[in-house]
């Protein structure tokens, strides 16, 4: 099967992807959200899509925003450790439903009762869908993550 770099051969798609992934990321900042949840609900996403592009991006970019290598290592099993707060607990939850919605559909129920507020959970409802996009470039383009 012939692989192909799907941004470089329509750069306005590609294009009009990074500006949505930019105003997601505005929305996060507008919202509140600590720069570390934003890249763990990247992190967790990416885990759950297998992308190693991404999650090596992400896990840099949390490490940058002062991230600790014990909660990075236990993010896959968030909710058996104690080391994340509510808040960051119900993003993660969110993340991972947006991320599996075609397993478990869409609960009505926010994960995220009294944790976070509307416009925190709009913010990471959409960076976990610009996350899930950005995972399906990558891995459809065979994005290259050698060491």
């Amino acid at each position: 099967m012939t692989t192909v770099d799907i941004g470089t051969t329509f750069p306005a798609s590609y294009k009009a992807m990074y500006a949505l992934s930019t105003t997601a990321e505005e929305a996060a900042t507008t919202a509140g959200l600590d720069p570390k949840l934003v890249e763990l609900v990247k992190i967790r996403a990416s885990q759950i899509n297998g992308c190693a592009f991404c999650l090596r991006m992400h896990v840099r970019d949390a490490i940058r925003h002062g991230e600790t290598a014990d909660r990075l290592a236990v993010v896959a099993g968030w909710w058996e450790s104690q080391y994340f707060d509510a808040a960051e607990r119900a993003a993660l939850a969110i993340a991972e439903r947006v991320t599996s919605i075609s397993e478990s559909g869409d609960a009505h129920e926010s994960p995220a009762e009294g944790a976070l507020d509307d416009a925190q959970i709009a913010a990471v409802t959409w960076l976990t869908i610009v996350i899930n996009a950005w995972n399906r470039i990558a891995i459809s383009s065979h994005y290259a993550v050698a060491p």
